[in-house]
């Protein structure tokens, strides 16, 4: 029986997986959204955003606090908490409620995913490290192109709320197999790890205090408002477009999937000496030509490079996670505050993910369509290029 258990670390991953699907769960629905409640674009723009509300307002806090509150047990608080979330707002026949159980959502995905890099690293030997937590780095695209690929089939059967239920369902069953297939957290090694560290309440005047931190959370901040924008409004502008309910879900999973290339050749191409800085130029600079060729009127008649475009957007682009994760790590004040680190950074990355779809949606609503929203994407990539090359040169 042990023999063919899946180790320790890849339930974790898998958890992950399952946390980013309800993440993953709402561009699909906007339509049906907006059949049953009347949702509007600037409304869906929020929606898309809310889910990041805890990531933008505790990151810090759960980062520092991860080992003393427990990380397997942080994990299955959140599994709880989505699948209770999910299963209420299967029942919301109002928008206020629909946004507000979102915000509550986001709790949950929070709890889940910020222990996962240290729940990985307590399960494996350190020559293996790396590759699982490259393997981590994959989460977000692979559960958001997965909801992507399989909502369109459920919501055509159920409607939104059997999707909705469905991934509570999914988070109910994640909960049991962390519970049953990851290691309770050791009492005695926790309180061992927090003699060892600077006390918890110096660590967040420790991180701030220093410019790494706040350079490499701004930049991911820069980079997840605007993969979050694209990403979460392609369904919609693809059923604009003419195509149809069935083709929107494969073409947009495709997107977000591809995505976890980019993540998986960070690690790769920072190993064989690749500086930082060219990856993160590199990414931006792909990103902002993307996004031009995607939407500009230039290529209004040309379905074809749009659709190429958007996939470069998200493939180059997804260097841009691995290289400051990776940063993170060496910019970090002291081996005790890395995680504080991690935590800002998720922090800052979830106020781009709230900020980045409403500009989007107030631009697209202002203009009339979507022809100028490569404007508000590639002005955030200009602001990340000057953001890095403020970052400390040892580093790069």
């Amino acid at each position: 029986m042990s023999r063919t258990r899946l180790p320790a670390e890849l339930i974790v991953i898998v958890a992950g997986v399952s946390a980013a699907l309800h993440l993953g769960k709402l561009p699909p629905s906007i339509d049906a959204l907006e059949a049953a409640l009347g949702i509007t674009l600037l409304q869906a723009g929020f929606m898309l955003s809310l889910v990041q509300l805890a990531g933008m307002t505790v990151g810090l806090l759960v980062g520092m606090a991860a080992d003393t509150v427990g990380l397997r047990r942080s994990m299955i608080t959140g599994l709880g908490i989505l699948a209770l979330a999910s299963l209420i707002g299967a029942e919301a026949t109002t928008v206020p409620a629909l946004l507000s159980l979102r915000a509550i959502e986001g709790i949950g995905f929070l709890l889940v995913v910020l222990p996962a890099p240290g729940l990985i690293r307590r399960q494996v030997r350190v020559d293996k490290l790396s590759q699982r937590l490259g393997l981590w780095g994959c989460y977000m695209g692979f559960g958001t192109s997965l909801a992507l690929l399989t909502a369109p089939w459920v919501i055509d059967v159920t409607g939104w709320q059997g999707w909705w239920r469905l991934l509570a369902l999914v988070s109910m069953l994640m909960l049991a197999w962390v519970l049953f297939g990851v290691p309770a957290d050791s009492r005695r090694s926790t309180v061992t790890s927090a003699t060892q560290r600077a006390p918890w309440w110096q660590r967040p005047a420790i991180t701030l205090s220093s410019p790494g931190p706040w350079l490499i959370a701004i930049i991911f901040a820069l980079y997840s408002s605007q993969w979050l924008s694209v990403i979460g409004f392609l369904p919609s502008i693809y059923r604009q477009a003419g195509f149809s309910a069935l083709l929107i879900g494969p073409l947009t999973a495709l997107v977000a999937l591809i995505n976890v290339l980019g993540n998986l050749a960070s690690g790769y191409l920072l190993h064989r000496g690749i500086s930082p800085s060219r990856l993160l130029y590199t990414g931006f600079g792909f990103m902002s030509a993307g996004t031009f060729l995607a939407y500009s009127s230039l290529t209004e008649g040309a379905p074809l490079v749009r659709y190429l475009a958007v996939l470069l957007f998200s493939m180059v682009g997804g260097v841009i996670p691995g290289v400051l994760f990776s940063l993170a790590v060496r910019l970090a004040p002291s081996e005790d505050t890395v995680s504080t680190t991690v935590g800002w950074m998720q922090q800052w990355s979830s106020i781009g993910q709230f900020a980045g779809p409403p500009l989007v949606a107030l631009v697209a609503s202002r203009s009339g369509g979507w022809d100028h929203t490569w404007v508000v994407t590639g002005g955030l990539s200009l602001v990340a290029v000057l953001v890095i090359r403020r970052l400390p040169r040892p580093a790069l």
